[in-house]
């Protein structure tokens, strides 16, 4: 491996848990440790909220969408606007105006304490999953990149090293930590994008824009594709994308915390809106280097140019054409996305199983020095389950790595709708929620495993549970959370009809609402 190639990685892997851990050295309180004593900048906290939601693999896979799709990924991302938009005035002053540290904590004063604990534990799996599986995952291109400089490691020992540096400040720095390496980390990989975009640029022609254009690389919208089964159909991407960033956003903890930890209402949503502008500028500018490639790579197709999928366009410009210096600070950069990923995962599971489930079932509250013992304790404890449920995989099968990405399309919809039906509908009671929300989960897992549509014609087939494959496409994955929504809304609204009188704890809440203004 070029030696300075080396240096940058290492400098990197050393410095962020050392820098994460000055700033978060001073941790004194529980309050400090899960939402930063609600005191941290909001384009801090926006720039941690991108960082966040991107991985390895966002990194890695999306120029090659320009290949297939052109930027037709963008569409999604217009949808992520309007959803931020929405959760920053319609989910966020819940948060606010009663001073939480956990998002699952308003459906447990509008429900109870069974909602929020169910709330809570789905979160713990989906984003056990979810993240565990994404952790895997970005270790295969770390793998590949490394391999190619003679290094070879096997899966678990990148995973292990991975979440161990991540841990280190994580568990001492908490959310303030988190934040401030996150918005290191984005520079870092951000930085490491442009700079690519700079090298291309001087290696293309002059007129390597109207090449692009010309094989409709820069196509932004598309109103042909099939609304059921594409998800680049515009209102499929623009309508999913929009319930999607409404549920990750606004009714999962993973953002809500960090949202929670700026110094007011209008902080958090200017960091919740912003962060939907800066992540299309970021998918923005990862596409325009899919452009570049494609005619850099003389506009030949992935398998043409004898690669395995899209994936790996942009890895082997990293490893084979990148000067000696860039390499390593966009393999900094890889590795930046996996531990920023990582780290809020830890923190916000840490907090969630703190604060929606010991507190809640153990009905106890420990003095304040007990609650901090107790979140760094579960972020170690979450640290070794994800570093072993990761080490457990040996493959890269696509099968396995979509599962876990995709598994949010199970809860997200249960999640965002018991909020919303917590809003809307004032006659529903706890255990109308409950059953809204597991009847979604069973529902939606029968849709995304069984429900199969003619990729020809795109008409329902029918149900088959086997894999999605020649004529038998899946419903599109951008309608899952939408889908998921109306399911909960539905049932929940349809086992209201019960109940003659409004709920208690809405009448409640909204007496807390006129006392207490956002």
């Amino acid at each position: 491996m070029r030696g300075v190639d080396l240096a940058i990685i290492v400098v990197y892997l050393a410095a962020m848990p050392l820098i994460g851990v000055l700033v978060g050295r001073k941790q004194r309180s529980a309050a400090d440790y899960f939402v930063g004593e609600r005191s941290l900048p909001w384009g801090a906290v926006m720039l941690s909220v991108v960082a966040t939601e991107t991985s390895t693999l966002t990194v890695i896979s999306t120029p090659g969408l320009v290949f297939g799709n052109a930027f037709l990924f963008l569409q999604l991302a217009f949808g992520y606007i309007i959803g931020r938009v929405i959760a920053a005035f319609v989910l966020l002053p819940r948060y606010f105006r009663g001073n939480l540290v956990s998002a699952y904590a308003f459906l447990g004063k509008r429900f109870g304490s069974g909602l929020q604990g169910t709330a809570s534990v789905t979160f713990v799996v989906t984003r056990l999953l979810a993240e565990g599986v994404r952790l895997f995952a970005g270790a295969i291109p770390i793998k590949v990149i490394l391999a190619h400089y003679n290094i070879h490691l096997d899966y678990w020992v990148i995973v292990v090293i991975l979440t161990a540096l991540t841990l280190i400040y994580a568990y001492i720095g908490g959310i303030k930590a988190v934040v401030w390496v996150d918005v290191i980390q984005l520079t870092l990989y951000l930085g490491g994008a442009a700079v690519a975009a700079i090298v291309l640029l001087n290696k293309l022609p002059g007129d390597w824009a109207s090449q692009a254009s010309a094989d409709g690389k820069f196509m932004l919208v598309d109103f042909t594709k099939n609304l059921l089964t594409s998800p680049y159909a515009f209102v499929t991407a623009v309508l999913g994308g929009a319930a999607l960033s409404m549920a990750s956003h606004g009714a999962d903890q993973l953002i809500a915390q960090r949202l929670m930890a700026t110094r007011s209402l209008r902080d958090g949503q200017k960091a919740l809106i912003g962060s939907g502008i800066i992540v299309t500028i970021q998918f923005a500018l990862f596409l325009l280097v899919g452009a570049m490639l494609w005619v850099f790579n003389g506009r030949k197709s992935v398998a043409a140019l004898g690669l395995q999928s899209p994936d790996d366009v942009f890895s082997k410009f990293i490893i084979d054409d990148l000067p000696v210096g860039v390499s390593g600070l966009l393999i900094a950069g890889v590795l930046a996305s996996t531990m920023g990923a990582l780290a809020s995962a830890l923190n916000a599971l840490s907090t969630s199983t703190v604060a929606d489930i010991y507190q809640r079932f153990t009905k106890k509250s420990p003095e304040d020095s007990k609650l901090l013992q107790h979140g760094r304790m579960w972020t170690l404890i979450w640290a070794v389950v994800f570093a072993v449920f990761a080490s457990l995989f040996s493959t890269t099968k696509n099968s396995v790595i979509e599962l876990g990405l995709a598994i949010t399309g199970y809860t997200y919809g249960a999640l965002l709708g018991a909020f919303l039906l917590g809003l809307l509908i004032k006659k529903a009671r706890q255990v109308d929620a409950i059953i809204a929300f597991v009847a979604t989960v069973v529902v939606m897992a029968f849709v995304i495993l069984g429900l199969k549509f003619s990729a020809k014609t795109g008409g329902l087939i029918g149900i088959d549970f086997s894999k999605a494959a020649g004529d038998k496409v899946a419903l599109a994955y951008p309608w899952y959370t939408l889908l998921g929504v109306v399911i909960t809304l539905v049932v929940g609204g349809l086992l209201s009809l019960r109940h003659r009188t409004p709920d208690p704890k809405a009448v409640t809440e909204e007496v807390e609402e006129e006392v207490t203004p956002a």
